[in-house]
């Protein structure tokens, strides 16, 4: 079923992946422009533990994981439930390989608590009755050039952030991406693409579609 001349189906689920500063809320709406598909983006309105969190992470680490890992699962299903058509802004498999690993190797997330909720993320995700996008888009670069984008978004609380934060987030990205295995997977370079420029997402989607078709 396809309706578009890059070869993705109109029940596509599209997921766009990477680290902070690479342009995924941007991509995120410009292919679902193009595909005339919806977006499903991050929420962070209205989440009971974020504020606590910041203050206390070693309090609170484990409830906002357990949080979003919740609220992402029923995003997935929501979509899939919906028929499809969707560019999803993050993964669920983000918060699993990324931050809630990163709590616990450093000590804000206790064992027990990581265990439990590797657990419940391998119970509700990891099995055949999940509902995997059709395509992961993982958005890498250099830090250099993730690092000038922040900056030049101008978001305050990124940017002053000491760069070793984005250092250690950047080489996260990088591991986890290597192993990552629960969908197809297409990477773009930041510096090889214009999402301003049609041709330039032109040819992301018609990569995509590739990559779908098999």
């Amino acid at each position: 079923m396809s309706a578009n001349p890059y070869g993705i189906p109109q029940n596509a689920v599209i997921t766009v992946a990477g680290t902070v500063g690479v342009g995924k809320s941007t991509l995120t709406a410009a292919l679902a422009q193009r595909l005339g598909f919806r977006t499903s983006l991050e929420k962070v309105d209205f989440n009971p533990y974020l504020e606590k969190f910041y203050h206390d992470f070693e309090r609170w680490s484990f409830h906002l994981q357990i949080y979003f890992l919740a609220e992402r699962f029923k995003e997935q299903k929501k979509m899939f439930e919906l028929g499809g058509g969707f560019v999803q802004d993050r993964s669920i498999y983000e918060d699993t390989g990324i931050f809630a690993k990163m709590h616990a190797d450093q000590g804000t997330m206790s064992p027990v608590d990581y265990e439990t909720y590797t657990s419940l993320y391998e119970a509700m995700v990891m099995t055949p009755y999940f509902p995997h996008p059709d395509v992961l888009l993982y958005i890498e670069g250099s830090l250099p050039s993730i690092l000038a984008r922040i900056t030049e978004r101008g978001r305050e609380m990124e940017i002053q952030t000491d760069v070793s934060y984005w250092e250690h987030m950047h080489e996260r990205y990088a591991k986890w991406i290597d192993g990552f295995s629960a969908c197809p997977v297409l990477r773009l370079n930041i510096d090889e693409y214009d999402v301003n420029d049609p041709a330039s997402t032109a040819d992301i989607l018609t990569r995509i579609g590739r990559v779908i078709g098999g």
